[in-house]
């Protein structure tokens, strides 16, 4: 598992590995214009302010002569960029299944593909898998889903095209519930005019899923396309204020040399990652774990 997660960052880390082997060069002095180096280099990793912070901190420590040479800076690095990623997050199971999941995002940050992910780690496990295919005014998302659920044996709820969302939610928890159902993922709409919009829609469809089924959504998953680096920090605010997002789900992974951009959005949005997609196929799916995430990043 390690390797797949250390192959979809090889371009953030080849990014990365190249800028510190330069900076860091073997008997450098550490001073000031190293870490103005440093500080530039983790802002083009797509670290963001993060990555100004963690400078910032150094340069702390390095007044106190707490670090003293170049050697010392890297494995400072490696520690900071793992406090910040925070410990692992585990997925949230109801007491009773099913398991609501809410999955929220952008259209085209990679939602439905990391539905058919999970979707397929959750049946890998066992577990059988309800998806409801909720945004309704999108036919080819509802048809790649249908799709997808062939492929990794999940049962698909839809609804007639731009119908009620909210009530193919409650249809797809009624199958959940009759077929005894472990999971039920719910795709949700992407692209709506306003904040105040989509607010209200999937305030709805959370009333009618916890009508349904007691403390649904039991997760609210928010789906980031990892090759958007910082602007993923945009979409990270605008579905948080509509929707209490409890986990972020970091895809196309393996397609980006903006993987840091996953410390500053754990560090800035002050929610854990617990997912990342690292390829195209329904297993290239990886549960978090920071430490690892960290190590990927900087091993060379």
């Amino acid at each position: 598992m390690f390797e797949r997660l250390r192959a979809g960052l090889k371009k953030t880390r080849e990014k990365l590995s190249a800028g510190l082997n330069t900076v860091l060069s073997i008997g450098r002095k550490l001073d000031d214009e190293l870490l103005d180096e440093l500080e530039e280099l983790l802002y083009t990793a797509d670290l963001g302010g993060t990555g100004t912070e963690i400078i910032d901190l150094a340069r702390e420590r390095y007044k106190r002569r707490e670090l003293k040479s170049s050697d010392e800076v890297y494995d400072f690095l490696k520690r900071e960029v793992a406090r910040r990623l925070g410990e692992r997050s585990e997925l949230q199971l109801a007491d009773r299944p099913p398991t609501v999941i809410l999955v929220v995002g952008v259209n085209g940050s990679g939602k439905t593909t990391s539905i058919a992910k999970l979707a397929r780690h959750f049946v890998a496990q066992g577990r059988q898998v309800v998806i409801g295919a909720c945004d309704t005014f999108r036919a080819a998302a509802v048809e790649q889903l249908g799709i997808w659920a062939d492929r990794v044996s999940a049962t698909l709820v839809r609804g007639r095209p731009e119908s009620d969302p909210a009530s193919v939610a409650f249809d797809a928890a009624e199958t959940a519930v009759k077929q005894s159902a472990d999971i039920l993922l719910i795709d949700t709409a992407g692209r709506l005019h306003t904040q105040e919009t989509l607010m209200r829609e999937l305030e709805k469809i959370n009333r009618v899923l916890g009508r349904r089924i007691a403390g649904a959504p039991h997760e609210v998953l928010m789906v980031l396309d990892a090759t958007t680096g910082q602007n993923a920090l945009v979409q990270a605010d605008r579905f948080k204020a509509a929707v209490r997002v409890t986990g972020l789900f970091l895809a196309k992974l393996d397609g980006s040399a903006k993987g840091g951009a996953v410390v500053g959005i754990r560090d800035k949005v002050g929610v854990p990652v617990k997912f990342v997609g690292v390829g195209e196929q329904a297993e290239d799916l990886e549960v978090f774990d920071p430490e690892a995430f960290a190590r990927s990043m900087f091993e060379e």
